[in-house]
C-alpha cells in the first residue's frame, strides 16, 4: 500500500453487497472510502445493485449514481474492474463474459495474490439453501430485512444528530441470534469446502453481510462484508497481505479527531 495526497493505493479491493437502489445502502460512506482509496484491481462481488428492491419501487438518489460513476471512472483510468453478480443483481448473469464500460462480468474467478496464493472469488448465494431451493422464502426474508433497515435508518439519523457514529441494529441482532450464527457457520464451511474442491488456497465472497477472515480446515475463508450494515471492504496490500477495513469506524475516528482538534 502506498499513500499519496491522503489516498491509499492498494493492489486489490473487494466490495460486495452495496445494494444500490435501497434506502439501507450507505452510499455516502462508500463514496468516502472510494475518495480515499485506489487499486490496480477492483472486484465487485455481487449484490451491487438491488434488482429485487427496484422491481418493487424505484429509489435512486444522486449518491447512488455517484457510486456508479466513480466505479466507471476507475475503469476508464485503467483499474481492472470485475463484476461477479449475486442473487439481488442476478440479471447481470445473462452477460457473463462480456464487458460494459470497462467492467468485465464474470460468474466467478480466481485471484492470484502478490505472495502467490490463489483465491476463488464468488458471491456465494449458490451455497445458500434458502436462495437456491426456496426463493420465495428469501423474498419474504428480504421484505422483513428491509423493514428492519428502515428502522435502522431512522435510528442512525437520530444518532448522527446527537454526534454518535453509525451503528447497525440489524447486524447486532443477527450476530446474537442462534439460528443466524448457525447459518453463517454452515455458509462459511460450505464456501471453504468449495475452495478445497477447486484446489485453491482460499475463497473471497459476500452475500451474508458478515465480514470475516479465518482459517477453516486449511483454507482461508474471507468475506468482504457489505455496505448496508458493516460498511467494510477487503483490500490486498502490495505484499499480498489481506485486510478487512471497517470504514464506518474509520470515518467515526476521523470525526472524533476533528472534534478534538
Amino acid at each position: 500500500m502506498t499513500v499519496e495526497d491522503g489516498v491509499k493505493r492498494y493492489r486489490s479491493i473487494w466490495l460486495s453487497d452495496i445494494h444500490l437502489g435501497t434506502r439501507g445502502c450507505q452510499a455516502e460512506i462508500l463514496l468516502d472510502f472510494l475518495r480515499h482509496s485506489e487499486s490496480e484491481n477492483l472486484y465487485l462481488v455481487g449484490d451491487i445493485v438491488d434488482g429485487w428492491r427496484l422491481k418493487k419501487g424505484w429509489y435512486w438518489p444522486q449518491s447512488h449514481n455517484d457510486v456508479v460513476q466513480k466505479i466507471l471512472r476507475r475503469a476508464r483510468k485503467g483499474t481492472k474492474v470485475f463484476l461477479i453478480p449475486g442473487n439481488h443483481d442476478e440479471a447481470f448473469r445473462e452477460f457473463v463474459g462480456l464487458q460494459f464500460g470497462g467492467v468485465t462480468i464474470l460468474e466467478d474467478t480466481v485471484h492470484l495474490t502478490a505472495d502467490g496464493r490463489r483465491f476463488l472469488v464468488i458471491h456465494g448465494d449458490q451455497f445458500d439453501a434458502v436462495v437456491k431451493y426456496a426463493k420465495w422464502l428469501a423474498y419474504v426474508g428480504d421484505t422483513a430485512y428491509v423493514t428492519l433497515l428502515g428502522i435502522n435508518t431512522a435510528f442512525n439519523w437520530a444518532r448522527r444528530k446527537l454526534g454518535f457514529p453509525y451503528w447497525s441494529i440489524s447486524a447486532y441482532l443477527k450476530h446474537r441470534t442462534k439460528k443466524a450464527v448457525e447459518f453463517i457457520g454452515n455458509f462459511e464451511t460450505a464456501l471453504a469446502d468449495e475452495a478445497r474442491r477447486r484446489q485453491v488456497d482460499g475463497v473471497i465472497c459476500g452475500h451474508i453481510h458478515h465480514a470475516e477472515m479465518r482459517e477453516i480446515n486449511g483454507v482461508t475463508y474471507v468475506n468482504d462484508g457489505d455496505w448496508v450494515e458493516s460498511c467494510t471492504a477487503l483490500v490486498e496490500h502490495e505484499n499480498g497481505e489481506l485486510e478487512i477495513l471497517r470504514w464506518s469506524d474509520i470515518v467515526a475516528s476521523r470525526t472524533v479527531l476533528k472534534v478534538a482538534a
